[in-house]
């Protein structure tokens, strides 16, 4: 049995609808690269997700060659981790039909993503949006995964997936592995700069970094980020009460690497005035290898594509031995 087949198996997506943010890769990114030496990992660009929502096509295309060159920069070695693209696999939409036909109605209906979803878009309440956890399932089960990392808002969606499964595999016996939500190591919880009483989001530009902005944008969101409006403008780490310079001590600690204590020393007697101009500063040199690095790979299409061709045929493969089995035991002829 070689080595890789002995790995516990772990599958993630994300949406290529926008950039990945400072909150993305000192949250979770940052850590990804490590998971290899012990999973076998499979990462995909999940670009059918996307269309339950008007998409501008050519911006999809964009984003979705611009995430796979952020995941490599950040340092997922295409070698040792399948990258694909979602709809290069067209047996995640076939799998997903089969389990629209094993998922209640009832259990779409209590998803909360369903009906925040559908209050943002309400011009576009579609039946994709409603059957997406269907398809979210076969993203999941067909790679027979040990492992999904999941945040709190898919944490439904997971259990749903593990409900689907049990009740296919006590109709037709043994078919899918039921899998565990796995709680990821984090690194900095990251606030928006603008509201630190909310995550950083793409949803608020303003407030947030992105890993592919250029040196002057980074600094110009720093020096406008929001400190906190108490008297003694003094870089102490206090959530409760400075929320805003306890979100940027902690983004300064995640980019140098300094405890709490070291940085409170360090700007002793500064203000926030000093304080907001060293922090772009230690975010603009974390973020520009990986911005640099993820430039070039864009300029590089041939590689970018070979990178997701081979991820397809590696997650293709996989992924057809799951539906073949699938289909037989629900009593469809073999191709």
């Amino acid at each position: 049995m070689s080595e890789t087949t002995e790995k516990k198996v772990m599958l993630s997506g994300i949406q290529p609808s926008g950039a990945l943010h400072l909150g993305n890769y000192l949250g979770a990114i940052k850590n990804w690269g490590a998971r290899s030496e012990e999973f076998e990992c499979f990462y995909f660009l999940a670009d059918l997700h996307t269309l339950t929502v008007r998409q501008v096509p050519a911006e999809l295309r964009r984003h979705t060659l611009e995430l796979l060159a952020s995941y490599i920069a950040c340092g997922l070695d295409p070698e040792k981790n399948t990258l694909f693209i979602q709809s290069h696999v067209p047996q995640h939409a076939e799998l997903g039909w089969v389990l629209d036909c094993y998922t209640m109605f009832g259990e779409l209906s209590r998803m909360t993503q369903f009906k925040d979803k559908s209050a943002k878009h309400a011009d576009n309440i579609n039946a994709g949006l409603f059957t997406y956890p269907c398809l979210m399932a076969a993203d999941i089960l067909l790679y027979q995964p040990d492992y999904v990392p999941v945040g709190e808002d898919q944490k439904q969606h997971v259990e749903l997936t593990r409900n689907v499964a049990q009740r296919f595999n006590n109709l037709y016996g043994e078919t899918f592995k039921v899998p565990e939500p796995y709680i990821p190591k984090t690194g900095a919880r990251v606030m928006s700069l603008n509201d630190p009483a909310s995550k950083m989001s793409k949803s608020i530009p303003e407030g947030c970094v992105f890993l592919l902005d250029k040196p002057e944008e980074i600094q110009r969101k720093f020096k406008r980020a929001v400190t906190d409006s108490d008297t003694e403008r003094c870089v102490r780490y206090d959530p409760a009460a400075k929320p805003g310079v306890s979100n940027l001590m902690s983004i300064y600690a995640a980019c140098t690497g300094r405890s709490y204590a070291e940085i409170e020393a360090e700007f002793d007697g500064q203000g926030y005035g000093a304080f907001k101009p060293a922090v772009g500063d230690a975010v603009i040199e974390t973020l520009r290898p990986i911005r640099e690095e993820t430039q070039r790979l864009l300029a590089d299409k041939a590689y970018l594509e070979g990178v997701y061709r081979a991820g397809a045929e590696r997650a293709g493969a996989v992924a057809n031995k799951t539906l073949r089995k699938v289909y037989k035991k629900v009593g469809l002829l073999p191709r």
